[in-house]
């Protein structure tokens, strides 16, 4: 492969749609296959336009968080499993490799996804697929409100998929890309974890509250980028379509941040590819060779720091998994472990 340091990356805001209340997989499926043929037509001509307008090719393109089905509301863990999450080899991760592979591209997004060691759950799932068509990268999300995480049935996922698999970071021509999932953006852990592993560009898919004001996630992205010397590429819904909130609830803000924290674009409200710019890795790279007081990565000190994290637990491990089985929860199981963490860090005097 040919490497690329320079050339264009675009946040493509465009609407989620809810499968809330479709009959079946088969009526899901087909909502997204035909999703995504959609949009591999508005990508292509937003790749166009960019090239004409800034002069250089589109080669990393981020879709925004659940852009497929929107979030699972109150429908429970096996049914939203069956009837709304990708299988790994399934049809439309296929489809999504045909749009990559035709504009010849990387092209990141965000989806539920079943995995076959775990029958009866999902992960939410962060990926990135390459030119060639294939996945290159398959990140599921580890801090998670409402929903299951590789941490949740920790022993055996470290046991298929070793740590690689839970801080994936992809090695292409277009630079080491790795993927932070929604919110999780609002834990530097997360970030630096995958830097530590050689990232420097984080694709960010999203979905939330757009606003004119500094919002938690607007700032996090900001640190995340200059905290870490890394480009973030940020890609918000532009609503949620046939579901009860209203449309623009989650609308406006994707961006693209160089590894200094400065915004280099970002968009307004709706449909839309405004949110692209020109990622530089030489001088991304230069940056983080060079000695002086901004360079984050190589002045962090490690060691002091892993005692206290492995001496304070907050959300524990291995909490699907019981007599050594995976079990598979209702929605309230998370709110009670949650509710279970605040009550024993208040008893350790620590909150």
């Amino acid at each position: 492969m040919t490497a690329v340091s320079q050339y264009a990356a675009v946040a493509l805001q465009i609407a989620a749609r809810s499968v809330e209340r479709l009959a079946d997989r088969a009526a899901a499926s087909q909502q997204m296959l035909a999703m995504i043929e959609q949009i591999g037509v508005k990508l292509r001509s937003s790749s166009v336009f960019v090239q004409q307008y800034g002069g250089t090719p589109v080669k990393l393109a981020v879709l925004p968080e659940y852009v497929l089905t929107s979030y699972p509301g109150r429908i429970s863990i096996p049914d939203f499993a069956a009837k709304a999450a990708l299988d790994i080899d399934g049809p439309e991760y296929q489809a999504l490799g045909k749009v990559a592979q035709s504009q010849q591209l990387f092209l990141a997004g965000n989806a539920y996804e079943r995995d076959t060691h775990f029958p009866g759950l999902y992960f939410q799932t962060s990926f990135v697929v390459g030119p060639s068509g294939d996945v290159v990268l398959r990140y599921r999300r580890l801090n998670s409100m409402f929903a299951p995480t590789p941490h949740d049935v920790w022993s055996k996922y470290l046991d298929i998929y070793g740590m690689d698999g839970v801080f994936p970071v992809a090695r292409t021509e277009i630079g080491n890309l790795a993927a932070i999932a929604s919110e999780e953006i609002l834990y530097p852990e997360i970030a630096r974890a995958h830097a530590l592993r050689g990232a420097e560009i984080f694709v960010h898919s999203s979905s939330e509250i757009g606003s004119p004001l500094m919002t938690p996630k607007a700032l996090a992205k900001r640190a995340r980028a200059m905290e870490n010397i890394a480009y973030v590429v940020s890609a918000n819904t532009a609503g949620i379509e046939d579901t009860t909130l209203p449309l623009a609830s989650a609308d406006g803000n994707s961006v693209v941040v160089d590894y200094k924290g400065a915004v280099l674009a970002e968009a307004n409200t709706g449909e839309t590819f405004t949110a692209f710019a020109d990622l530089n890795l030489d001088a991304l790279r230069h940056q983080r060779r060079k000695p002086g007081m901004t360079n984050f990565l190589a002045r962090q000190r490690l060691e002091p720091f892993a005692a206290v994290y492995g001496a304070t637990v907050g959300q524990p491990a291995n909490g699907l998994i019981e007599n050594g089985q995976v079990k598979v929860p209702d929605r309230n199981h998370f709110l009670r472990a949650h509710e279970a963490v605040i009550e024993r860090l208040a008893k350790d005097g620590l909150i």
